[in-house]
């Protein structure tokens, strides 16, 4: 029970996660007049992280994103035992986020998926800002590598106590401002693949990137941080007395 509790939560993470901030993007960045631009999505994707990892993250962690979990599973921080059911309950998380924001925006008058792009993730073509395979390659790689680099900094024993929420849902902001133009940011597949499914065509032709950058670079990203910072620290999986406290 107390590990479908977690799958659970992260499935319910990862919804958060992709319907907060694609929606922010779908929804409100171009909204006229009003919208909230790069600066605002970005800042959206964070608050979603910082709010889930207070939420969940005595739960499960707090994972949200299968490159996060495999790159803790690589910096020795994760059971390996554990990485298929999180991302299992991170791809459905996503799915249905990304669903529910398309029930949503289909409200609009002459709201099409396909030409709106629906914050899927891209590149040439399909980049916002026309970037090359190679450039959201490396993008999403040195990106997510630098996320998982934080996520296991901020999760150390010896890291300031309750901030590490603020620092990575800050570091997904600032990845965010960086890389939105390039590919609208994915550095997490389960996000990426939610919206794809429902623009298909083109987005589903292109998800495989975003999907293998994110997992390499995360895996990088977690084997760095184990070698700068060797010594033993707990598995980032929960607390297992939380069921317990007040």
């Amino acid at each position: 029970m107390e590990n479908f509790r977690k799958y659970a939560a992260e499935l319910i993470g990862t919804f958060w996660l992709t319907f907060g901030g694609c929606g922010s993007a779908v929804l409100a960045a171009a909204f006229p007049e009003l919208g909230i631009g790069f600066a605002g999505v970005s800042l959206a994707f964070g608050l979603t992280v910082l709010t889930m990892a207070y939420a969940i993250g005595h739960v499960s962690g707090c994972h949200l994103n299968p490159a996060v979990t495999v790159g803790l599973a690589v910096g020795g921080r994760f059971p390996v035992i554990d990485i298929l059911p999180y991302i299992v309950a991170q791809v459905i998380g996503g799915i249905l986020g990304a669903f529910v924001l398309y029930l949503i925006a289909i409200g609009a008058p002459g709201f099409d998926a396909a030409t709106s792009g629906f914050a899927a993730n891209g590149y040439g073509a399909h980049s916002p800002g026309g970037y090359s395979l190679t450039a959201a390659w490396i993008s999403e790689l040195v990106l997510t590598a630098g996320f998982l680099f934080v996520i296991m900094g901020a999760t150390h024993g010896r890291a300031p106590v309750q901030f590490a929420p603020i620092a990575i849902g800050l570091a997904l902001t600032l990845i965010h401002l960086i890389s939105i133009p390039v590919t609208n940011t994915s550095v997490n597949p389960a996000r990426s693949t939610g919206p794809a499914l429902i623009v298909g065509g083109w987005a589903m032709a292109q998800l495989w990137l975003f999907w293998v950058a994110p997992l390499i670079g995360g895996a990088i990203g977690g084997m760095m941080y184990r070698w700068i910072s060797p010594m033993p620290q707990e598995n980032v999986v929960g607390d297992p007395k939380w069921r317990t406290r007040a």
